[in-house]
């Protein structure tokens, strides 16, 4: 596997995965408020990331002297559960505050790897990846302030959220992302959705593959890929 290939640690179905299983760590737990307050963070980060890309498919270019389209999902994604996941693991299994703080940082760092290969695959710009790093950060570590007070999940916490994890990433492996987001996309004012600035070659660049035959007029741009 190529370094290229490491940004799709950070798809859509692998972080929307992640998320349900640190949910359910948490509420394995009884730390019910804990895990319902995670649930919303990392709900409205994927959500906001959501929101630009549809304003992207709808508008175009929100920053175009800064090569910003939308927010990275990718870079948004890892920073937001990896951190929290290597919390919850160090959390149950040492109660080492320094070894917590190493972990948390060391996830952060992974987000910001993600970033730098995002960046040279020409996936992003610096200021999508950025945005999405901020983002997924101030998600990861409100979580972990939240979760920081509970006691340590019971040790079978860690099989229920593997369960979850693998349920979630079934339910929404094939899920058409973009394509809902070309839809909603369709409902805003918009004269740019198909945005002629862009080369057919870029248009087509996010159909999903079974689509191989792509007519630019009628090509939905689906910028989740990144």
């Amino acid at each position: 596997m190529s370094w290229s290939e490491l940004v799709h640690i950070g798809d859509p179905p692998l972080t929307l995965a992640a998320g349900a299983a640190v949910a359910i760590w948490l509420a394995t737990g009884r730390a019910w408020r804990v895990a319902f307050l995670w649930s919303l963070l990392f709900l409205l980060g994927i959500g906001l990331v959501a929101m630009t890309k549809v304003m992207f498919l709808a508008w175009g270019s929100l920053l175009p002297t800064h090569s910003f389209k939308a927010v990275s999902g990718h870079a948004t994604g890892v920073t937001a559960v990896l951190p929290m996941m290597i919390f919850l693991l160090t959390k149950q299994y040492t109660s080492s505050p320094t070894l917590q703080r190493v972990g948390t940082a060391a996830g952060l760092a992974a987000g910001a790897l993600m970033s730098a290969l995002l960046v040279a695959n020409g996936d992003h710009s610096v200021v999508e990846v950025v945005a999405g790093w901020a983002i997924g950060a101030t998600v990861s570590l409100r979580g972990i302030r939240l979760a920081s007070a509970m006691p340590p999940p019971p040790g079978y916490a860690l099989w229920y959220s593997t369960a979850a994890f693998m349920v979630t990433l079934y339910s929404t492996h094939s899920f058409p992302f973009g394509y809902v987001m070309h839809r909603a996309a369709h409902v805003l004012p918009s004269n740019t959705l198909w945005f002629p600035n862009d080369t057919p070659a870029r248009q087509c660049k996010f159909l999903p593959k079974k689509e191989a035959s792509c007519r630019p007029q009628k090509c939905a741009i689906q910028y989740f890929s990144g």
